[in-house]
């Protein structure tokens, strides 16, 4: 009896219809049908939120730091009589309109305000030069100091609405999906119990083999209903609820992942956190493949916020982020991972074949593209004066990118604080440096020491 029995316990829902459950199977294909719909459903919904919702919040918050920087610019442009301010006044209004050309490639543009936003940003800059120019009467130029700010005060007022919007929009979207979830936990812990009731009737044995599945299903629901993606109970089994447990599996990972991201991301670069970086550093630890974890620090960064505040730091930091994604956009995979520690410190995860093409990508365009954040004299002198905690004036450099590599090309790295222990040692060692510089660490064992390599 066993070995028949087994084979009919291993056969898939249709074929167990066939042999005289058919209405079992009927009210567990219906069941599995509504399942699939509702993560449709749900993959639906999480999909505008992270192609449309998302983006739009970042752009719009960007355009606000564009139009509030060339306000500042453009006093100090008129202040100082400067063309270099003007000239950053003037790049900062490329990027706006830039940024206002990517809102057009967002699903669903004709929701978004483009026509009033070019609009009244044209205004805005036709007002500038009209300040700019030298006054026909006295108070000309003041009537049109006045104007120029009440445009932008427009133009921020309904960015700002524009953004709330995008967030009302994902918020809603977060109550739908909720209400899907609900829905289904609903109607799946209904399906299961007429289920658990028609299995009785047939046999014992059946009912093992399919309400038990099906309660562990409706756990499933319930634990991710509650936020908990990493504790769902494994179904063992050969049909269609088996896979069905892997669907739900999937979409715990993948509304884990979205979690994260919006949790964890970095407010000024909107790159992944130190948690998103741990997790993504102890997958690749217990997936046991090639890994090259790269730690990026810059050398005088609180020197030059010293010397030229925090909100020229903040563009200082976006620039280096945005150095590294075009590193790995050029010289990376697909599966390489950027993160954003804090402050000044990034962190790439790649392979030992690629760390190479990337930190050297890294380090030639940091040093081509950050000298370009000092005032023309620094950049002559190559350096900026500033003190130190005593209190002691010195000359501080200007800004230098240093990289601590480590691999395990060489040695096998036991778990993520070992990682981090490493990079700390080798960034350290790359900061002696007085320029740009990765370095690898490639010693075999910790026990017997070894030396970092140098790389130019």
């Amino acid at each position: 009896m066993r070995g028949p029995l087994s084979k009919i316990l291993r056969l898939n829902i249709g074929t167990k219809l066939l042999l005289g459950f058919l209405s079992y199977g009927g009210l567990t294909l219906g069941m599995a049908l509504f399942a699939l719909s509702s993560l449709d459903q749900l993959n639906a919904v999480n999909y505008s939120i992270t192609q449309r919702d998302i983006p739009l919040m970042e752009t719009t918050d960007r355009m606000v730091e564009n139009l509030l920087a060339q306000e500042l610019y453009a006093s100090r442009s008129k202040i100082l009589k400067s063309p270099e301010e003007l000239a950053l006044f003037w790049k900062r209004g490329e990027e706006f309109k830039s940024l206002l050309g990517q809102l057009n490639t967002l699903p669903q543009p004709e929701t978004i305000p483009l026509a009033a936003l070019a609009a009244l940003y044209d205004e805005y800059t036709r007002l500038f030069l009209l300040s700019s120019s030298p006054p026909a009467n006295p108070g000309s130029a003041e009537a049109y100091e006045r104007q120029l700010r009440a445009k932008q005060e427009e133009i921020l007022l309904l960015l700002k609405k524009t953004s709330w919007a995008a967030k009302q929009d994902q918020v809603r979207k977060t109550q739908v999906v909720s209400e899907i979830g609900s829905r289904a936990f609903r109607v799946i812990a209904g399906l299961c119990g007429v289920g658990i009731l028609l299995g009785v009737l047939v046999a014992l044995v059946m009912a093992r083999n399919i309400a038990g599945p099906i309660h562990q299903l409706k756990m499933s629901t319930k634990v991710i209903s509650e936020g908990k993606f990493d504790s769902l109970p494994t179904v063992r089994s050969w049909d269609e609820l088996g896979d069905l447990s892997l669907a739900f599996k999937d979409m715990a990972v993948r509304l884990k992942q979205l979690e994260e991201i919006n949790l964890d991301a970095n407010p000024l670069t909107r790159l992944p956190g130190g948690a998103a970086i741990e997790a993504k550093l102890k997958t690749r630890l217990k997936e046991g493949g090639p890994l090259a974890f790269c730690l990026a620090d810059l050398r005088n960064f609180k020197a030059f916020n010293d010397r030229y505040g925090y909100a020229r730091g903040n563009e200082v930091i976006l620039a280096t982020a945005d150095i590294l994604r075009q590193a790995l956009k050029d010289q990376g995979e697909e599966e390489d991972f950027l993160g954003h520690i804090g402050g000044d410190d990034f962190v790439v995860v790649t392979t030992p074949e690629r760390y190479e093409r990337i930190c050297g990508a890294i380090v030639a365009h940091f040093d081509q593209k950050i000298p370009q954040f000092y005032d023309p004299a620094d950049r002559e002198r190559g350096a900026i004066r500033g003190t130190t905690r005593r209190g002691e004036e010195v000359l501080f450099p200007l800004m230098t990118i240093s990289i601590a590599v480590v691999t395990n090309r060489h040695r096998r790295l036991k778990n993520h604080i070992q990682v981090g222990e490493i990079a700390a040692e080798m960034k350290n060692f790359a900061k002696s440096f007085s320029r740009s510089i990765y370095v690898v660490d490639k010693r075999r064992d910790p026990s017997t020491g070894g030396t970092a390599s140098e790389n130019p």
